[in-house]
């Protein structure tokens, strides 16, 4: 039930205490800055790689584009913020501000789940329909795709920036480690747990829906690939379906634990709450350009040629040798 006796006050701004109990916060916010920069260089060096490739721009690199923009966008919402609190000490965050972030934080959050499913089905039709991808799989119904789940990410953030914009608050004080929708509630002087329905469901469709779909969509493919009979092709296939994987885990391992604990009936506290928050913030963007780098050969050869300053032929060249 709400709260009856409380006094609801102008919150103009928030500070930040998450991270108070903390006695080596100068090194943990070192860290996250040192993660926040190699995420930045990381994905803005596969898109710009992939923008200035003409031969890059496929279905499949503009979806990894998007996965760029994505953690781009998903980290900078909360690692400047966790920043200033640790090295310069500014736990103060206005409250339009803090909303602003919480808003791009989640949207960010529902898109990149988006996203890995996009590219799940991309690699599906790669796999069991190799004659037919390209007639399937064009840029324009990639990029329609893309706007879709923008669009879906927009409307459903739209409803649940509303329900935290309306909430009365009797303190200006979030005890985690940034701005989310979660500490916003808990900031409120009602009753959180009804609140908490909006993204339940959101985490229940994530996690029972796509996650479900996801991993269903990978054991399809792990079965046409073991039929295989061309070692060559097979290698290639497991290649990139690993660096999917790999992409997938980083990005559902933090919700899956942090589901499974509550459900178990362990109860977190404040440490354990900011490190998964912390953890789902920065992992997945920091492994995803990494991953892509390293595993895919186009790009992987595109960055030897920049970094070894090889000069790059151009595309008609290339093909006519």
């Amino acid at each position: 039930m709400a709260n009856v006796n409380y006094t609801v006050i102008n919150v103009t701004s928030f500070i930040i205490t998450g991270f108070d109990h903390l006695q080596n916060q100068k090194l943990l916010g070192f860290l996250i800055l040192l993660a926040y920069m190699l995420i930045l260089f990381g994905n803005s060096l596969n898109l710009s790689i992939i923008l200035t490739a003409r031969h890059l721009h496929k279905p499949m690199y503009i979806l990894i584009c998007n996965l760029a923009i994505v953690d781009i966008m998903y980290t900078s919402c909360s690692s400047p913020t966790m920043i200033s609190v640790l090295l310069a000490e500014i736990k103060t965050v206005s409250y339009y501000s803090c909303i602003s972030r919480m808003f791009f934080y989640h949207l960010g959050d529902i898109t990149e789940c988006l996203a890995l499913t996009l590219m799940a089905i991309d690699r599906l039709i790669a796999i069991r329909f190799p004659l037919r991808y390209h007639s399937i799989v064009t840029n324009s119904r990639v990029i329609l795709l893309i706007l879709l789940t923008w669009i879906a990410g927009f409307s459903l953030m739209g409803f649940a920036i509303s329900v935290v914009d309306s909430l009365p608050y009797c303190k200006a004080v979030i005890r985690y480690a940034y701005c989310d929708s979660a500490s916003l509630i808990r900031a409120s002087c009602i009753d959180p747990e009804p609140f908490f329905f909006i993204g339940a469901m959101i985490n229940l469709w994530q996690i029972c829906g796509q996650f479900s779909f996801i991993f269903c969509t990978y054991a399809v493919l792990a079965y046409t690939v073991a039929k295989l009979t061309n070692n060559s092709n097979k290698k290639q296939m497991i290649n990139t379906c690993v660096s999917h994987v790999i992409v997938l885990l980083s990005y559902f391992a933090p919700k899956l634990v942090s589901v499974l604990l509550t459900r178990i009936g362990v109860v977190l506290t404040l440490t354990e709450r900011n490190a998964l928050q912390i953890v789902a913030a920065l992992t997945s963007p920091l492994i995803n350009p990494a991953v892509y780098s390293i595993r895919t050969k186009e790009i992987r050869k595109r960055l030897a040629d920049v970094f070894l300053f090889k000069k790059v032929a151009p595309i008609h060249l290339k093909t006519s040798l």
